[in-house]
């Protein structure tokens, strides 16, 4: 015996694989406004006979879809835009950064790197100390150099060696540990150091631009409070 297929359900069927394939090149736009006029559609299929939709009625559901529409549009741009302005930002970071390398930079960090009979690095005080003191350590740990810094007020400050440790001695090139203690009428003060480190290369992940110094790691070019 031969299946009849109506017509209706042929239709139906073209019409859904149509839709089904449509929705895949829609825009999230594009697809709310199909599924309001699929459901308009279907609410006007439906409806009583006896009662039907008013004009204003079916205005007002149409300027609410194109209202919707608008708004689905608009956070669209915003966001190719955000994208494109983030790009550019990362793009510009990144020249900035190519122009550091084999520079120095002022970096967190309790390092110091001694070279020629110099040694520099900064000293950030929360607040006034009445007695500031900074102790240098070679790679052992041990203790070559003791600074007595005195009074000094709050803010940032240079901290100077001249390479040579208690006895006289000149000590070699390389990189030391500088420990600051300080304190205000007997009451310790938490300090932070910052030092400099030469930029060897760049580097681009996916939380920003990121400098390489060697022996010193890797910062993030927002670190980054002076260039020499």
């Amino acid at each position: 015996m031969a299946t009849v297929v109506n017509a209706d359900q042929t239709q139906n069927t073209i019409f859904a694989d149509a839709t089904k394939s449509r929705k895949k090149e829609m825009t999230a736009a594009e697809e709310a406004q199909h599924r309001f006029l699929t459901l308009l559609t279907t609410q006007m299929q439906n409806q009583d006979p006896m009662s039907p939709m008013e004009n204003a009625e079916v205005t007002s559901q149409m300027a609410q879809i194109n209202t919707v529409s608008g708004i689905t549009k608009l956070q669209d741009t915003i966001e190719a835009l955000s994208e494109t302005l983030r790009q550019n930002v990362v793009a510009g970071q990144s020249a900035q950064a190519a122009s550091l390398i084999g520079r120095q930079v002022l970096v967190p960090g309790s390092n110091m790197v001694l070279a020629n009979g110099q040694a520099n690095a900064v000293i950030d005080l929360p607040k006034s100390a009445d007695k500031v003191a900074v102790d240098i350590l070679d790679s052992t740990g041990q203790v070559v150099s003791t600074q007595d810094l005195g009074v000094k007020a709050s803010g940032q400050f240079s901290l100077n060696w001249d390479g040579k440790d208690n006895n006289g001695n000149t000590m070699k090139d390389g990189t030391y540990l500088f420990r600051v203690t300080a304190s205000q009428a007997g009451e310790q003060i938490s300090v932070s150091t910052m030092g400099y480190a030469t930029v060897s290369s760049v580097r681009l992940s996916a939380d920003g631009v990121k400098l390489d110094l060697g022996s010193r790691g890797i910062v993030a070019l927002a670190d980054v409070s002076q260039i020499k």
